[in-house]
């Protein structure tokens, strides 16, 4: 058997293999409400083979979406939609949901990237409202500046990211992702580009952690106890003065003595000025280097696109997981190819299994109890 067909735990949560579906906006919901889409999509998900779905970045304040189309869990009534949705689609795949739990900060109040570039609306536009950040440094010279969080009004998101991890465990998910990575709200606290802090929050790395362990104790404080929790970093801002590896390196340790099952490690996306070395696997180093120096899970993403590229990752511990996003979309069944080329078997539905190509009849087996 390859490695990306070993089973895997993060925390408590025992996984089938090490497939993992990235969180990918699909800036499609109504009000924060998932729809037909989400629906189609997250079925898909849940069929395509890969070990564990998850759904993408979901906001927890109104405030905190990238866009007005964003998916929100910041009532009881967005969790429940959610869970009907995930309860309908274990009746055919027994795939476990986890969640992204986000908040955009100064990226929020976009409009979809299909539509104007994906640019920031103004609090005058009927689907635009005010951005919030550490400090009030915008992201782009065009966008209007945020307002600085108070002291109170950071005491209000952790709030909000706790009481969203909450409706997530009744809702059904089986694990949490922070999102602090990417530019978005923890992620400007993290960077010295967007933190000029000069309060407990700002200043020194250990100020600038603040905030995203913090938040972390804040849901592990209301979730069952031993409830996987990851995190995903940018572990560069690929800017220099910016947050970087070595702050990366500390951070994950950090969250490792408080529990985190895993450090989802992708890059970027705090300035517009990045300048980064695109090609295969580009960010496979970050995740070698904390994986180094941690013991728990470290799940690679970012340009891994073929079954052979995953498993010589693995195959050279520079990271235990393999996350698979755009090239997801392009081929819903990932997983079903990779198990073919690795020579590995699958768990299909089986209402699939007719589709077993010739040649490969030990390819497939029903995930059906």
């Amino acid at each position: 058997m390859s490695l990306l067909f070993e089973p895997i735990k993060f925390g408590t949560l025992q996984l089938s293999h090490r497939i993992v579906i990235a969180p990918m906006c699909q800036y499609s919901a109504k009000d924060g409400f998932p729809t037909y889409w989400h629906a189609q999509q997250w079925g898909t998900y849940a069929l395509s083979g890969a070990a564990l779905v998850i759904i993408e970045a979901t906001a927890v304040q109104a405030e905190g979406r990238i866009t007005y189309a964003d998916v929100g869990i910041w009532t009881d009534e967005h969790a429940e939609k959610i869970k009907y949705l995930i309860d309908e689609i274990h009746q055919f795949a027994p795939t476990p949901f986890a969640i992204q739990l986000a908040h955009a900060g100064r990226k929020a109040s976009c409009d979809k990237p299909w539509q104007s570039n994906g640019e920031q609306l103004t609090p005058h536009d009927p689907l635009g409202w005010q951005t919030v950040a550490p400090s009030a440094i915008a992201h782009n010279p065009s966008d209007v500046p945020p307002s600085a969080l108070s002291i109170e009004e950071i005491r209000k998101v952790q709030e909000d990211f706790a009481a969203a991890a909450k409706r997530a465990v009744a809702a059904g998910i089986a694990l949490i992702e922070v999102h602090a990575a990417h530019g978005y709200l923890l992620h400007q606290f993290l960077s010295p580009l967007s933190n000029q802090r000069d309060d407990q929050y700002g200043g020194s790395l250990d100020n600038r952690m603040r905030m995203t362990l913090e938040t972390f104790k804040a849901i592990k404080a209301v979730v069952p106890e031993d409830f996987p929790i990851g995190v995903r970093i940018s572990a560069t801002d690929w800017m220099e003065q910016g947050w970087d590896v070595a702050s990366s390196i500390e951070l994950s340790k950090q969250l490792e003595a408080l529990g985190a099952a895993y450090i989802h490690v992708s890059s970027g996306g705090l300035h517009p000025d990045q300048k980064i070395d695109i090609g295969p696997g580009y960010q496979v180093p970050f995740a070698d280097a904390i994986k180094k120096v941690i013991n728990i899970p470290v799940i690679a993403v970012g340009l891994i696109t073929e079954a052979e590229q995953a498993e010589d990752i693995l195959q050279k511990q520079q990271a235990d997981a393999i996350a698979i996003a755009r090239a997801q979309l392009y081929d819903p069944r990932w997983a079903w190819h990779a198990a073919a080329t690795l020579g590995d078997e699958i768990g299909v539905a089986p209402q699939y299994l007719r589709s077993q190509p010739h040649g490969l009849k030990d390819l497939f087996h029903s995930f059906a109890p």
